[in-house]
């Protein structure tokens, strides 16, 4: 049971001074009732509730699909740069979403934003060993002996990547695929370097078995439907 302006201030983009006077107003209504108190109790698995005639959809928590263009930074605020939760719709922003890992700024592709921490710290969990699969164009050809270097790991200043997956364009060998477990600042493109190529765009096209809807715009958001949280087990 919870209480019907927590339950409004949850599903909708309204406070709880707001839900007190809709429901003053005789705005609000539980199955199909005029409702009476902002603080009476009701079920959320089961009670129908409306807002000038308008249901409802309650969920705590929420999970988000982002194509996630250039130039947005992997956060919920900075100072000089635009941030990926600028480009949540509005009848979303209340649910304080913030991004599950990161992106680069200059990197496009999949992004999940979520206001579920525990959800946020399974998926980046490194025993979860969750590969990553970014599309890249290079400005050099890849070869077998990339293949073999990127399965072999790579050693870093501050980290030992662990073996990734190398997949190559027969039609074009600068097009590439490449599968990380990591999500290290600018992994691939330093992987590249090590390999003599440099990386000229980056696009992450799936996390774990989940990939990027293509008939999602860049820039643009939605909800993860129930299969697709699954793929997480969630």
């Amino acid at each position: 049971m919870i209480r019907l302006d927590k339950y409004i201030s949850d599903a909708a983009a309204y406070s709880r001074r707001e839900v007190r006077l809709l429901v003053k107003k005789g705005a609000v209504s539980v199955n199909g009732i005029t409702a009476k108190s902002a603080d009476m109790k009701i079920d959320e698995a089961k009670d129908s509730v409306c807002v000038n005639g308008e249901k409802l959809r309650y969920r705590k928590y929420i999970y988000l699909m982002l194509n996630k263009p250039q130039g947005y930074l992997s956060a919920t605020e900075d100072d000089h740069d635009p941030v990926v939760v600028d480009l949540v719709p509005d009848e979303l922003k209340h649910f304080n979403v913030f991004p599950v890992g990161r992106l680069d700024k200059d990197t496009e592709g999949l992004l999940l934003l979520t206001n579920d921490g525990h959800f946020d710290h399974e998926l980046m969990s490194p025993r979860k060993n969750l590969y990553k699969r970014y599309y890249a164009e290079l400005d050099l050809p890849a070869n077998e002996e990339d293949i073999t270097l990127f399965a072999s790991g790579m050693q870093f200043r501050e980290f030992t990547a662990k073996p990734a997956r190398l997949e190559i364009d027969p039609a074009d060998p600068c097009k590439v695929y490449v599968e990380i477990a990591e999500g290290k600042y600018h992994q691939v493109k330093r992987m590249w370097e090590k390999a003599g190529k440099k990386v000229l765009f980056l696009k992450r096209v799936a996390i774990g078995d989940l990939e990027l809807d293509a008939s999602l715009p860049c820039g643009k958001v939605r909800e993860l439907t129930a299969e697709e949280l699954a793929v997480f087990g969630w």
